[in-house]
């Protein structure tokens, strides 16, 4: 098999459809957050949700350690939300409103939904991680 170009990979599967999450979590007491479109349903008993992520994210280097974190849904008017939390930097909250989840992971305010996790498992994925989440809570809105 001959080794696939990673821009024309990107272009084909950019073609895909796809919600976008922000999983959030916390280094220490900071909110820390990432935009995710690779979120997915695993298992409804257990309740199981996964996400995958670069393994050179640094958010995601900084909350994993917490052992949880929830994952935002948001709705077609929170581009700019996705915005933020698609780009590097550190203070992605400063201008996020957001209240502590169950676990204490920040759930924003203004999502359509929103999954409250404990950390399950983490699986290597290539260039990326399979994150594994056991859903604690959910709610619509």
């Amino acid at each position: 098999m001959s080794a696939i170009d990673q821009a024309h990979y990107r272009q084909v599967l950019g073609h895909f459809p796809t919600g976008v999450t922000v999983v959030a979590g916390l280094d220490g007491d900071e909110p820390v957050g990432l935009a995710v479109g690779s979120f997915f349903s695993l298992s409804i008993a257990p309740a199981l949700v996964g996400f995958c992520v670069g393994k050179s994210s640094k958010s995601w280097a900084r909350m994993e350690g917490a052992g949880s974190f929830c994952v935002n849904v948001l709705g077609a008017d929170q581009e700019d939300v996705c915005r933020v939390f698609a780009t590097s930097g550190e203070d992605k909250f400063s201008s996020i409103g957001w209240r502590p989840a169950e676990s204490g992971a920040p759930l924003i305010e203004g999502v359509l939904a929103w999954i409250d996790c404990d950390l399950d498992a983490v699986h290597d994925g290539g260039d990326h991680v399979i994150v594994v989440g056991a859903v604690r809570g959910l709610d619509i809105g």
